[in-house]
């Protein structure tokens, strides 16, 4: 198998932890050619769409580094085309979607680009609301107000956000609670996801990663003292834990929309037994996973591309 992986700059990533690293790494291991490219690589011409790849090998460190030089090449040529590269997920994201579209039918491309654009990582949760802790997404501060007002507190996410940067806990008799709102709306312009506060972050928040709609595993990640979201980048801390019945639930309900998307490799949060975020760009955690739990699922991941691109 040859396969793509459409990334952030390589020797920009954290590789003891980053999941595309992981997935390279597996793919090596597996003896498959492996490359990867930036979105900014891809180009189309005359109908055809292709990119500027470099291939990457195995170091003795047990890292991956980039193996020749640049190469131009038809995106067709390869058996996958993985995309995640990490959001915003802006106008340059949504070109990348764009051009990808033109590899249709031509290799298997994962995750779907029109998935992609569909699934706002905030939004896409909403299409599951009997699974999601009570939810608001406005810009009007007396609505996000009296939002927080009727629980013990909300939180505010960007739509556009990623990594936990940008949530705040927005307290309901907090003084500056319409200065905050104000603030992460840029003065009612943007909208905001609101969720009632779950006390249960506190103790952690699930990240469960799903291959075709089913679980490879589950990571619990904690808060760092003094903060409520549950992040690694921002300070977490990551132990494996197994899937309870509300997880289960939350799975089923999701899986056959996921598969209907093309959303095949995708992070969900849980938090209290309900579905709070769906990671779809880029999901992490598969590196925590593998090295906690002592089982291989990137290995699983690798041979269900495997599987996928040889029977097409």
């Amino acid at each position: 198998m040859e396969l793509l992986v459409v990334m952030d700059p390589l020797d920009t990533l954290e590789q003891r932890g980053d999941t595309s690293i992981a997935l390279l790494s597996a793919a090596l291991e597996r003896s498959h050619s492996s490359f990867w490219c930036t979105p900014g690589d891809l180009w189309l011409a005359d109908g055809i769409v292709g990119a500027e790849v470099t291939a990457v090998a195995g170091s003795p460190d047990g890292l991956v580094v980039s193996s020749g030089t640049p190469m131009a090449r038809p995106l067709a040529e390869f058996d996958v085309v993985l995309v995640r590269s990490d959001p915003p997920v802006d106008s340059a994201y949504l070109a990348m979607t764009l051009l990808l579209e033109h590899a249709r039918g031509q290799t298997l491309v994962v995750n779907d680009p029109r998935g992609l654009r569909e699934a706002n990582e905030k939004l896409y949760a909403c299409r599951f609301p009997d699974v999601m802790p009570a939810h608001l997404v406005s810009a009007d501060r007396s609505r996000l107000v009296a939002f927080a007002a009727r629980f013990d507190g909300a939180v505010l996410k960007p739509l556009d956000g990623h990594g936990g940067h940008g949530v705040v806990r927005l307290e309901p008799d907090d003084p500056s609670a319409a200065m905050i709102v104000d603030h992460i709306t840029d003065g009612g312009r943007r909208p905001v996801m609101a969720q009632e506060f779950l006390p249960g972050v506190i103790d952690g928040d699930r990240r469960i990663l799903l291959l075709d709609g089913e679980p490879l595993g589950a990571v619990l990640r904690r808060p760092a003292p003094g903060e409520f979201r549950a992040n690694l980048v921002l300070g977490g801390t990551a132990e494996v834990v197994g899937l309870d019945d509300a997880d289960h639930r939350i799975i089923e309900a999701m899986a056959p929309r996921l598969r209907a998307d093309g959303l095949a490799f995708v992070g969900i949060d849980v938090i209290d037994g309900r579905l709070s975020e769906v990671n779809v760009t880029s999901p992490t955690g598969l590196r925590q996973l593998t090295e906690l739990s002592g089982t291989r699922p990137d290995l699983v991941v690798i041979d269900w591309l495997e599987g996928k691109s040889a029977s097409r």
